[in-house]
């Protein structure tokens, strides 16, 4: 009972940041874009809500909550590059992606030795997100955003409108949808939701940014949108199934029969193992949006 009691606050502080980046990839999925570059926005995210942090923490109290709103607005900022290679030019969506990801890589070293002579941020002097019984408001963060996703996605006509363009864009333009502009609209989307949540492990799990800092957690994200079948439910089950594995390799420490039993790099590759072998025995079917990674060109058919 008390590995349990232990256990809980590691996951939801694991999981968060996965749900809200899996939010995110589902709306631009669900607009008929495939987001691979959502690891490479959360790092942004990341590097900008931490370096921001550090340089207001003496004088502006309320800097944490002021630099992961900045933080997610950066990770907006760069989906725009994905949003105007993939909608406007028809670019290959997942090269666009990737280019994110690699630039993303290069921008927070680069960015970082200019304001910290370092490959990464400076410490803080401060703490960090205040938590009740080890559960930091990110969970709460987390929740609510899927909640808003879900009710507009189902609720809302301009989730429907969404929803159509990625499934027949045609029809959807058809009767008057933009459907370029919701495109656009869902990539900004997620690009925001990604750099939310890579401000959160910042300030919950570490004390600076890192170049590991994300350490992959955007690409189990990805995963969790399709393991998750591309629908709020789905992913919230799936983001806690892989949370929990990340969570549990993190808190083995603390568990002498398991931490002696196998060797520490055991633990560490058990959720990707774990994200495979889900991916692998629930693939039998394809959920996916019917235009999920297909350009949209205007009047063709």
């Amino acid at each position: 009972m008390d590995i349990i009691r232990g256990l809980v606050p590691s996951t939801l502080m694991v999981v968060s940041p996965i749900l809200i980046t899996a939010a995110g990839g589902m709306v631009c999925e669900r607009s008929g874009v495939v987001n691979i570059a959502l690891e490479g926005l959360m790092g942004i995210g990341a590097f900008t809500a931490a370096a921001l942090h550090v340089l207001l923490e003496s004088s502006f109290p309320g800097s944490i909550y002021f630099a992961l709103t900045v933080g997610a607005f950066a990770g907006m900022l760069m989906s725009l590059i994905h949003a105007y290679a993939a909608v406007s030019l028809n670019a290959d969506q997942t090269i666009s992606g990737t280019g994110i990801n690699l630039l993303s890589s290069g921008l927070t070293v680069f960015f970082s030795q200019i304001l910290f002579n370092a490959d990464r941020t400076t410490a803080y002097k401060m703490g960090m997100l205040p938590g009740w019984h080890g559960i930091y408001p990110t969970a709460l963060i987390a929740l609510a955003v899927i909640v808003i996703v879900w009710f507009v996605l189902y609720k809302l006509p301009f989730g429907l409108h969404l929803r159509a363009c990625g499934e027949h864009p045609h029809a959807a333009a058809s009767v008057g949808i933009n459907v370029k502009r919701m495109r656009y609209i869902a990539v900004l989307i997620s690009g925001f939701l990604a750099g939310l949540a890579g401000g959160c492990p910042v300030f919950t799990q570490t004390i600076q940014y890192t170049s590991t800092t994300i350490n992959g957690a955007g690409f189990i994200a990805l995963a969790a949108v399709s393991f998750g079948r591309w629908r709020p439910a789905g992913i919230t089950g799936s983001s806690l199934l892989f949370g929990t594995a990340v969570a549990f390799a993190i808190y083995v420490v603390n568990i002498p029969a398991l931490r002696n039993l196998f060797p520490s790099e055991f633990f560490s590759l058990l959720p990707y193992a774990i994200t495979l072998s889900a991916l692998v025995v629930f693939s039998g079917k394809n959920y996916a949006p019917a235009a999920n990674g297909k350009p949209y060109e205007q009047g063709a058919s």
